[in-house]
């Protein structure tokens, strides 16, 4: 993933601010050919700031996916 805003070489410095930087950015702007793993997903949705709606509509989908 590309992003020109945030030196992600930093960021990865700090594992557990990446992987929710990352997540956020991959829900907001697109997967592009990732695929979100749905165990970080689960275990940090409550932490992501994303849309209030993204973020209902994604604890819908993960409760519905066994």
């Amino acid at each position: 993933m590309y992003n020109w805003s945030v030196n992600s070489a930093v960021l990865k410095k700090y594992p557990h601010k990446y992987l929710l930087w990352k997540l956020e950015q991959l829900i907001n702007f697109g997967l592009g050919k990732e695929k979100i793993k749905r165990s970080e997903l689960k275990k940090n949705l409550h932490r992501l700031r994303i849309d209030p709606m993204k973020k209902s509509y994604l604890k819908f989908l993960l409760g519905r996916i066994r």
